[in-house]
């Protein structure tokens, strides 16, 4: 979509708003102006430590050339983050124009701290993507931001920061199947050229993290991976979804809460048939921290 064509779709919602249409009918007159675009890929990154906002690793190394890679595909018009760092009571849906970066930790070295990224939000996307989704209400947030989840990723990946990113909120007081069906209703802004991104763990214990630098990854951790792998390379999303009850002490051990797991959720919810998962970042960090990350698309 050209910028022309998303500010003229900007002003025919509010026209929308002012003359009293439908919800149903604003929708449709918002999605009418939004340009078809080849179907988007889907992301699920393990952000893991902060820190890799900043370092020159493996990991932010294999962001920066998804990025790339992504790019060459065709620039995506916004990108919509669910992160495992905004936990609400309800869903809420980024609408500001600026998203501040959110610094959402402590302890770190200063220049951490002194990271932005300036990317624009995308109040219209967001308001296209409240309507789409009929399982829920969601409300529009104009005080959030773009926080760790979103932003460390995004800035190794996407270093410009000229792509309008909005996050889309975690209601955490919602069962693992509340998250999944949701994450189907989104399917239609792929189609519009939203690039769609889970930021999260398969694996996270920070309990448990291994500090002595020996390398050493739990059995428990390998365990639950290599588990989730299998049932995603199966396309097995009843096991994904019932995973606490089949893998048991493990799932607990993986998983204390399960904040970080259910931004992959939205990802699963978004698979189409025929759909293949690409695996990156596949290592477990620290012995509890999987950074296990993919790429969906058909």
């Amino acid at each position: 979509m050209h910028r022309r064509t998303f500010i003229k779709s900007a002003g025919l919602l509010a026209a929308a708003q002012l003359t009293g249409m439908t919800s149903i009918s604003a929708l449709k007159a918002l999605e009418n102006t939004l340009a078809p675009s080849e179907r988007m890929p889907v992301l699920f990154v393990g952000h893991g430590n902060p820190m890799n906002a900043i370092e020159d690793n493996s990991y932010t190394q294999t962001w920066g050339r998804m990025g790339k890679d992504i790019l060459k595909r065709g620039k995506p018009q916004a990108i919509l983050v669910v992160s495992a760092h905004w936990l609400t009571r309800g869903t809420l849906v980024t609408a500001m124009e600026h998203p501040k970066t959110i610094h959402d930790f402590g302890g770190f070295p200063q220049a951490l701290f002194d990271q932005q990224y300036k990317a624009p939000g995308s109040p219209d996307m967001a308001r296209y993507t409240k309507d789409i989704i009929t399982a829920t209400t969601v409300g529009l947030d104009h005080e959030w931001g773009l926080d760790h989840g979103s932003w460390s990723v995004l800035l190794p990946m996407f270093p410009a920061a000229d792509i309008p990113v909005y996050q889309l909120s975690i209601d955490y007081g919602r069962p693992i199947h509340f998250h999944y069906q949701l994450g189907q209703q989104l399917s239609r802004l792929r189609d519009k050229g939203v690039l769609i991104m889970g930021s999260g763990n398969i694996v996270h214990n920070l309990g448990r993290v291994n500090w002595s630098g020996d390398g050493k990854i739990y059995d428990w951790a390998a365990e639950f991976d290599a588990r989730f792998k299998e049932w995603m390379d199966k396309g097995d999303h009843t096991s994904l979804i019932d995973y606490q009850k089949l893998l048991g002490a493990t799932a607990q051990m993986a998983h204390p809460t399960n904040d970080h797991l259910l931004p992959l959720y939205y990802v699963l919810g978004l698979q189409q048939k025929g759909e293949k998962l690409s695996y990156f970042n596949d290592t477990i960090d620290m012995g509890s921290i999987s950074m296990r990350s993919m790429i969906m698309e058909g």
